[in-house]
């Protein structure tokens, strides 16, 4: 019986994609890994494994007979050589025989960002993989967002104009699940999954203003302005500085392209921004 391994079973994606995998009914043998198998809950019919990406012992032990691993980077971890390097090495060596990176889209096109060497790294070992690369989180507005919005009403980020292309975080562990359970399908393939609309910031507040009958204002700070305000609410600066690296960067970037690989994996439409406004209205106001 085929072995999945998910790492950061705990987090939003690693949620839906062990969600989706238990939907599909397959007859894997789906393992959670978590850092604390005493403390961190999972859904049944999913069995409990340490897996700490700063603890080598953890993972060696999880790999153990583990035929597919779906990998991210949790956003604390930027050092890839010391971290994920040796997870790729140990993958090697239990014989893992296919890995399902999230990456993140654009990945190709920017050598700056952690993904693009982890990525190169699992190319590099030879072991099959798949990439999968969202778009714009949607459920940032329930996570990292939530407070401006709740608080103030209001969506302060220094994107200026820029066109941003989304993706329902749901039909991100739909794919997961397709792609964990058919790895024949998609050796060495990678998809960027977004859904069908490409927006500004502007337009977003104006349509959660529109869906939540309510006035959400968007404004877009300087970057210093946006620094400071963001420091002296508490944020840790390495957290700002992965804001500003993911709002103010594709200002200056040629606007990302929807795709339709969650319709052709999934056999279903994309999740719209409205309907993830209308599905999470309680959360955002």
């Amino acid at each position: 019986m085929k072995k999945i391994l998910i790492t950061g079973a705990t987090g939003n994606i690693g949620t839906e994609v062990i969600h989706a995998l238990i939907n599909l009914n397959s007859e894997a043998t789906i393992y959670a890994g978590v850092r604390d198998v005493s403390k961190d809950k999972v859904r049944d019919k999913v069995e409990l494994v340490q897996f700490d990406f700063t603890i080598a012992d953890s993972y060696k032990m999880a790999l153990n007979n583990c035929d597919v691993l779906f990998l991210l980077r949790p956003p604390q971890i930027s050092d890839t050589e010391k971290y994920f390097k040796p997870i790729i090495e140990t993958c090697l060596e239990k014989d893992v025989k296919h890995i399902v990176f999230l990456s993140v889209q654009g990945v190709e096109k920017s050598s700056i960002i952690p993904h693009h060497k982890i990525e190169q790294l699992i190319v590099d070992s030879k072991i099959h993989y798949t990439f999968l690369r969202p778009a714009y989180f949607m459920q940032n507005f329930t996570t990292t967002l939530r407070s401006d919005l709740v608080n103030k009403k209001s969506i302060y980020l220094p994107a200026g104009d820029a066109k941003f292309t989304l993706v329902d975080v749901r039909d991100i562990g739909a794919v997961a699940a397709n792609v964990l359970t058919n790895t024949s399908m998609h050796i060495n393939k990678a998809y960027d999954l977004t859904c069908d609309e490409k927006l500004t910031f502007s337009e977003m507040a104006r349509m959660l203003s529109s869906e939540l009958e309510c006035s959400i204002k968007y404004s877009s700070p300087n970057l210093v302005r946006f620094f400071l305000t963001k420091k002296r609410e508490g944020i840790p600066a390495m957290f700002i500085l992965v804001m500003i690296m993911l709002h103010y960067l594709p200002r200056f970037q040629s606007e990302p392209q929807t795709t339709d690989w969650i319709k052709k994996i999934t056999g279903r439409q994309p999740i719209t921004f409205t309907q993830f406004i209308n599905d999470n209205g309680k959360r955002l106001i």
